[in-house]
């Protein structure tokens, strides 16, 4: 592993970055840097990056990953939140002059102005290594904004990754596993394990990648509403669905009348939200607007 030495694939390499700044790990920011060489390959390779495309980086920490990103595609604009890392990034990426490095929250960036700023509106593909407490604001954030998205892939905590691509009936599925699916494919690449950080996170995690649908695969009257539904049906998620649904809209429809949307759409009176498909989802979503 000559190639290795003098790399941000060493972890010799990364203790001496880190004493020499005297940074201190931020556990706030779920701050792990990855270390393990065969992950990142595996990560830009599940990436397919062109020269054609921007890359969106969230949290690159000392930019490990930033530099192979800078080799494969066109642009990289990484959005960092932590100031301290802010002179080591200066160092790592000094070479590579497609790499932009923003001082932000990603929750409070506008991504379309920065789709249209940065990338010129090109096709952008989104990868991130991100603590598990915000992995959802930031997903949807993605989702919604209405920037030119290619895919997403992201380094997430394993139960997390496994909620994103379960299905109907398994105790992973939920309002997460359909908001996702609804918007793209999820695919696990690979699983890691603790070692590969540096520090060693106390979860396992997962890489897993979101391929957008350029047209979601159903169909449905209003998507707000849609999401409102698959959150009231996994709002108490041991109750019916008939009372989930019930209570979570509390006042807006009666019992009555979400029975009777269940029993046009051919489904029993006892059924839990965990059992319903997507494309069930939507047209009760559908039926309870009429």
């Amino acid at each position: 592993m000559e190639e290795n030495k003098n790399t941000l694939r060493n972890p010799s390499v990364v203790s001496g970055l880190v004493k020499k700044y005297q940074f201190a790990f931020q556990k706030k920011y779920g701050q792990n840097f990855l270390i393990d060489g065969n992950i990142l390959d595996k990560i830009i390779q599940a990436s397919e990056l062109t020269k054609e495309d921007g890359v969106l980086e969230i949290g690159p920490g000392i930019g490990t990953m930033t530099q192979e990103l800078a080799r494969a595609a066109g642009k990289v604009v990484s959005v960092e939140i932590d100031k301290m890392l802010l002179p080591i990034l200066a160092e790592t990426l000094k070479e590579y002059e497609n790499v932009t490095v923003i001082n932000e929250d990603i929750l409070k960036v506008d991504l379309k102005q920065l789709a249209e700023e940065q990338f010129e509106n090109r096709p952008i593909s989104v990868t991130a290594n991100l603590p598990y407490y915000i992995t959802t604001p930031i997903i949807m954030n993605l989702f919604e904004s209405g920037i030119p998205l290619k895919s997403i892939t992201i380094m997430v905590q394993k139960e997390v990754a496994d909620r994103m691509q379960a299905g109907p009936g398994s105790k992973d599925y939920g309002a997460l596993s359909l908001a996702v699916q609804y918007y793209a494919k999820p695919e696990i690449v690979t699983y890691v394990s603790a070692g590969c950080f540096m520090p060693k996170p106390k979860v396992g995690s997962a890489v897993i990648q979101l391929k957008k649908y350029e047209i979601p695969p159903v169909k449905v009257q209003d998507e707000a509403f849609l999401f409102q539904v698959i959150r009231g049906a996994f709002h108490q998620r041991r109750k019916t669905l008939v009372n989930g649904l019930t209570n979570y809209f509390s006042g807006k429809y009666t019992k009555e009348q979400v029975q009777t949307v269940l029993l046009e759409l051919g489904l029993p009176l006892t059924i839990r939200g965990e059992a319903l498909t997507l494309d069930q989802f939507a047209k009760l979503s559908d039926r309870l607007l009429q």
